[in-house]
């Protein structure tokens, strides 16, 4: 057992989900707690270039990182982590035995310039650990040039990171046998997972079992798993497993009761695990704010956000790049179709005729036998937007939302016709008008459509003198915002798109009159 060891990084990479900002005491007690576990490395956060807060586990040097740390090590020793391009390597002291260890990251496009840092911090004397960022990113050419470079560093330890958690088991295989070939017999091999596939404890165990007995290994955990969404292996798991299975001797009580004070009640308001977009973001092996961000725009079919995450180039895997992100979606929902042929037919249809268009706010159940009433009374048209309605089968029903679109066609009914946006996937099988996403979309400089905005710009294009609006209820953060049963519940939805809007369909009112037949927030706004 003396050859596996433990490291603990929630204060590291636990950081990223609440800013690091643990609390003093917090960071004093979690030290505390995890050394009386008999952890037997304890990384006590980053080395940044940041103003010091002692709140916070972002040091400017190992003086600083001294405040948390306490003066009896016990079993544990020391770590502290930085990204070469985030820390000015000037500002770390000569070791003197508080913090022994210094892992140091860098990308693949980077490398010469951090194993140049890492040669100075073990100049200071620190046991260094290479931690190069996603090694499932390295061509095997580029891991052998790698190993020979940290070869001559002769650092202290090695480890293969799978930064965006796309490692399987014959992929740890592969990687730790080119590193067992080609790494130096006395370097330390560390290891550090990621949920993203719901394999970190799985390939904890393989390791394990396929490392050579003489290699010592670190394996990184953290409490409870808290770690960059989708986060880490939990540290309190693979404890237990190495009690039961190779003879070690932790005290799981402190983790445990470490991570029921600490823990657990920044889970309740910031959650971390397996999710299934970061479960995609690791199939494509590139940066999980990608997949985060088609996901995040509500309107994107999986076989869509799939699509687009195989369009990433190589070069822009590594790190997020919002606005490379934004184009690439913007170029895929203003895809064109010819539909001129599509707006002549609807203008035969719709032109000169009153108009009831239905959103799903809780409204429309609330005074659907009024607004039936006044639909019947004045023989208006119907049309739907984003979804079906089961109370009206007749008229018609808008989607521009590709993901509201694959949930309500096995709920379609032949009564009604279906008029779908170009950005819609699969629009063609059954819409039976289709209309260029670009001519109906909120100007450019907005980045989200809103459905019923674009439906009422439809209806002036279509020659509507009037339209009559019922659920459209706008956005409330006190209560459900939809009618029971629709399936389209945006969590990313604010108050403040109320007054975004109603300026857009303010805007419209030169084209075509505007009245509502149910309570709405867009008028207050």
């Amino acid at each position: 057992m003396d050859k596996i060891r433990l490291l603990d990084c929630t204060l590291r990479d636990g950081g990223y989900i609440n800013g690091w900002n643990f609390g003093y005491k917090t960071i004093k007690s979690m030290i505390a707690r995890l050394a009386e576990a008999g952890t037997d490395i304890i990384e006590a956060g980053f080395l940044r270039n940041v103003p010091y807060d002692p709140d916070k586990t972002l040091f400017n040097s190992v003086r600083e990182a001294k405040n948390v740390l306490p003066e009896e090590k016990k079993h544990s020793v020391f770590a502290l982590m930085a990204l070469h391009n985030q820390y000015s390597v000037e500002k770390l002291e000569e070791n003197d035995g508080t913090v022994d260890i210094i892992r140091v990251t860098f990308h693949n496009y980077d490398m010469d310039e951090g194993l140049d840092f890492c040669h100075r911090v073990k100049e200071k004397g620190y046991r260094l650990f290479v931690n190069p960022i996603n090694i499932m990113g390295y061509t095997d050419g580029q891991l052998l040039e790698l190993f020979e470079k940290v070869n001559k560093l002769g650092p202290y330890g090695f480890s293969i990171v799978d930064t965006f958690g796309s490692m399987t088991k014959a992929e740890l295989m592969r990687i730790y046998s080119l590193c067992e070939k080609n790494l130096d017999r006395e370097m330390v091999f560390g290891l550090h997972l990621h949920e993203n596939l719901a394999l970190s404890f799985s390939l904890a165990q393989s390791y394990l079992e396929l490392r050579r007995d003489a290699r010592r290994s670190v394996l990184d955990a953290s409490l409870n798993g808290m770690g960059r969404v989708p986060g880490n292996l939990s540290i309190e798991l693979i404890m237990d497993f190495l009690n039961r299975n190779y003879q070690a001797d932790y005290d799981i009580d402190y983790v445990l009761d470490a991570i029921e004070e600490h823990i657990l009640p920044i889970k309740k308001t910031e959650t971390w695990g397996y999710q299934t977009e970061y479960f995609l973001s690791a199939k494509y092996n590139l940066h999980r704010n990608y997949a985060e961000y088609f996901q995040g725009k509500g309107n994107l079919t999986t076989k869509e956000i799939k699509y687009l995450l195989r369009k990433i180039p190589e070069e822009k895997k590594s790190v997020f790049d919002e606005a490379f992100a934004e184009a690439l979606y913007q170029s895929h929902e203003n895809r064109k179709v010819s539909d001129e042929e599509s707006l002549l037919k609807l203008k035969g249809i719709f032109g000169g005729r009153k108009t009831v268009l239905l959103a799903p706010g809780k409204s429309l159940l609330e005074y659907w036998p009024a607004v039936r009433a006044w639909i019947e009374r004045e023989n208006a048209l119907v049309v739907t937007a984003n979804f079906f309605f089961d109370e009206w089968r007749e008229g018609y029903a808008f989607f521009s939302n590709g993901r509201r679109f694959q949930e309500y066609k096995s709920l379609w009914k032949n009564t009604g016709r279906v008029i779908c946006t170009s950005n819609v996937a699969g629009a063609g099988e059954m819409a039976d008008y289709v209309i260029n996403y670009e001519r109906l979309a909120v100007p450019r400089q907005e980045k989200d459509a809103n459905c019923g905005v674009m439906l009422v710009r439809l209806m002036s294009l279509l020659g509507v003198p009037e339209v009559f609006l019922a659920g459209f209820d706008g956005f409330s953060e006190d209560e459900d915002n939809y009618m029971p049963g629709y399936f389209g519940s945006f969590a990313s939805a604010r108050c403040g798109d109320n007054r975004r809007i109603a300026a857009q369909l303010r805007a419209l009112e030169d084209a075509v009159d505007i009245r509502y037949l149910t309570p709405s927030r867009y008028k207050e706004a």
